[in-house]
């Protein structure tokens, strides 16, 4: 599941966007390893499962850049 829009980050602490800024690298990151895997493996469902959460990662990352 992704985040599909940007998020309101005007009232938020320094330490909260740190946090944010983590959160969107940590995505990044899973998006990465799912499109790997999903370049690596052979079964259809599977393949289509990994391509899906590679997608997920990836919008939730964009949208929480977006939001800084």
């Amino acid at each position: 599941m992704a985040l599909k829009n940007t998020i309101n980050l005007q009232s938020v602490t320094q330490q909260e966007l740190n946090s944010v800024k983590e959160i969107a690298g940590a995505h990044i990151a899973m998006s990465a390893k799912f499109n790997l895997y999903a370049n690596q493996i052979t079964d259809p469902q599977f393949k289509q499962m990994f391509e899906q959460s590679s997608t997920d990662c990836q919008t939730t990352a964009t949208n929480l850049i977006n939001s800084l």
